[in-house]
């Protein structure tokens, strides 16, 4: 079903539509193309493609763009433009000389802090020149920080030197700071000092002091104050933020490095382990979010631009790209449940949001909370929605409470891509419950189990090519063994990202779940977004998750739920779902269990566990659950008996 449909003066305007003239103008495009012949010709053309990328978004460089890899596009060997030389936040300060404003960063307290970007550039020279007596080419420094300026600028200033930024979000305790810190051994570790959510403030002091303590790679400890908590930290060691940005510096050094150097090191989850240490390139990174920024979100210089997220997830990296492109971006820091759900959204009419992102876990909790009530945002034109796959009736609910005429678009990729696979799309309409297209330059399939290509199907997420931000290598992995093993161990030189999809006729995508907790029965694969779909719609469900434990050779199917406050779980409950879930799906997707729990456990970025709860059913300890951001709910999972 089609639920929008973009105006010719939109589709016009867009740079997509603009972009696409550009290469039926300078390329073997030819005129009139449609999407998809532009999609098929991104692939099949893909180092041509990212070169028009740097020459079209005018990316500041030095040298030359060809050859434009040296090894005919191997996965396991980066070395896309090694004749590129670059600096990445030169280019995210292109605009450093305008007045008008980069960041527009807003607490749960309300308040707010706005910096144009000559200020940007300002604070961020001035941090530079203090971090520079530790930060040089490849070091890295760390941040354990809310989304919030500070942490933007300290970014800044360290990719200036040509170093290394790491991150993780307040709430991690000290092993899972530990668990990631420890391996990528920063120099630096800026560090706010408290953070508040859901209306308290939580001290960080403590913390910061036992990971200082078992982190010895840390030589300097930058402090931010920005809640006036006053806490007094003892030793060398530490420097307030305002002393460390107490310079008269003005210009950042824009020191210039290899395309393929170090960026940015990204973490997995790590319940299953230590966290493995994901190395981001500069050049990969800054085409991939240009392209998915400026062409598939359309983002432009007058547009603002809100991500809810935590500077432990992926989209704070990919959001902060945006001032590439001269727009405004409104950082969120708290809970967006304080005051309520309904005063964080109204951030959009306040703030004219053109761009929203968000997930299907806050629209569910939307439509929970308000299933009747008709929004009003007249700036908003595009929603952003990623961390799990977004069920038809959640666009349903969109469209008929938040906004009609505005672009729905389900984004998917991750952590191991610093990107998307799949994405919006400006020039393309929106189809109930399907992501509206395959990502320029990414050649996306979809296997069946034996690795042939299908269509209108269900089977295995893989890319048949190499692309620019696909991660440069692993920390602690000298022999590339765990890269091998996390994207090629199933199919030989085809990149496995281990997501179940299908991808149709016309190039749509439904995502159905990760195809590690596919479920199995009977040797039948089955989606367990098949399930939820039926879930989401029981009144007195809150939440509920679905996993398969392992039973005489084949599959159990068990289902988890958690009761909305006040009612119980009763056997004709239990028999009303399993009549459901048969009527709407099939005999196959029938949970042989249904268990009420208190808690479903989620990451710290939004993505329901069902690796871990498959895990702790089948008699497998996690390892580390510092990234379960609700772990207390995890110790009723461990006595389950089918």
């Amino acid at each position: 079903m089609k639920m929008w449909r973009p105006s010719d003066q939109r589709i016009q305007k867009s740079h997509m539509y603009q972009f696409k003239c550009y290469l039926e103008k300078n390329t073997g495009l030819k005129n009139n193309s449609n999407y998809r012949e532009m999609h098929n010709w991104s692939v099949s053309n893909s180092p041509l493609f990212w070169s028009h990328i740097i020459k079209y978004f005018g990316v500041k460089f030095k040298g030359e763009v060809s050859p434009y890899c040296n090894d005919d596009l191997a996965f396991l060997n980066y070395s896309w433009f090694p004749k590129v030389k670059i600096n990445f936040a030169q280019n995210l300060l292109k605009f450093k000389d305008s007045s008008s404003i980069a960041i527009n960063s807003i607490g749960e307290n309300g308040v707010i802090r706005k910096i144009s970007y000559k200020n940007l550039y300002s604070e961020s020279a001035k941090l530079e020149s203090y971090i520079k007596k530790y930060i040089g080419k490849k070091d890295v420094l760390a941040a354990y920080m809310p989304n919030i300026a500070e942490t933007t600028i300290a970014m800044l200033a360290t990719t200036s030197l040509g170093g290394v930024f790491t991150s993780t979000s307040c709430d991690f305790g000290v092993e899972g700071v530990v668990d990631r810190f420890g391996q990528s051994k920063p120099k630096v570790l800026i560090a706010a000092t408290s953070y508040l959510y859901n209306g308290k403030i939580y001290s960080l002091k403590e913390k910061i002091q036992q990971i200082v303590e078992k982190v010895d790679s840390i030589e300097k400890v930058i402090l931010v104050d920005f809640l006036k908590n006053e806490d007094v930290f003892e030793g060398k060691k530490y420097i307030s933020y305002e002393d460390a940005i107490n310079s008269n510096a003005k210009k950042l050094s824009f020191v210039e490095m290899n395309f393929s150097d170090p960026l940015y090191i990204m973490y997995s989850s790590g319940t299953t382990g230590s966290p493995k240490c994901i190395v981001h390139s500069i050049g990969g990174t800054l085409l991939q979010h240009i392209k998915e920024l400026g062409l598939h979100t359309d983002l432009t210089q007058k547009k603002n631009i809100f991500y809810f997220t935590t500077c432990g997830w992926m989209m704070w990296n990919w959001l902060v790209s945006s001032l590439f492109f001269g727009a405004q971006i409104t950082l969120y820091e708290g809970s967006p449940g304080f005051p309520s759900l309904e005063e964080f959204l109204n951030i959009i009419k306040k703030e004219k949001i053109n761009i929203f992102g968000t997930s299907p876990k806050f629209l569910r909790a939307l439509e929970d909370t308000y299933p009747k009530k008709k929004f009003k945002f007249d700036s908003l034109e595009t929603i952003l929605s990623t961390g799990a796959p977004l069920l038809p009736e959640q666009f349903d609910y969109v469209y008929k409470n938040i906004k009609s005429d505005v672009q729905l678009s389900s984004i998917c990729g991750g952590t191991d891509i610093i990107g998307c696979f799949m994405l919006g799309n400006p020039i393309l309409p929106v189809y109930r419950g399907q992501i509206q297209c395959l990502g320029l330059g990414m050649n996306v399939s979809c296997f069946d189990e034996n690795g042939r290509i299908v269509k209108d199907s269900e089977g295995e997420l893989v890319c048949r090519s190499s692309f620019v931000s696909m991660p440069i290598y692993f920390l602690n992995d000298p022999d590339n063994e765990k890269y091998k093993k996390a994207y090629f161990s199933k199919y030989e030189n085809v990149w496995h990202h281990g997501d179940f999809i299908t991808i149709t006729s016309d190039n749509q995508v439904k995502v159905f779940g990760r195809s590690d907790a596919t479920l199995n029965p009977g040797g039948v694969r089955i989606g367990t977004s098949e399930i939820y779909r039926q879930t989401e719609n029981i009144k007195y469900l809150e939440d509920s998750i679905c996993v398969g434990k392992q039973k005489d050779g084949d599959v159990d199917v068990l289902l988890f739920v958690k009761l909305v406050s006040g009612e119980t779980l009763t056997v004709d409950r239990i028999n009303e779902i399993k009549s459901l879930i048969k009527t709407k799906t099939t005999p196959r997707h029938v949970p042989k269990q249904i268990y009420a729990v208190s808690g479903i456990p989620y990451t710290r970025s939004g993505k329901k566990m069902e690796m871990a709860v498959t895990r702790l059913i089948n008699g497998r300890e996690l390892n580390n659950i510092e990234a379960v951001s609700n772990p207390d709910c995890l110790e009723e999972y461990k006595n389950v008996e089918s």
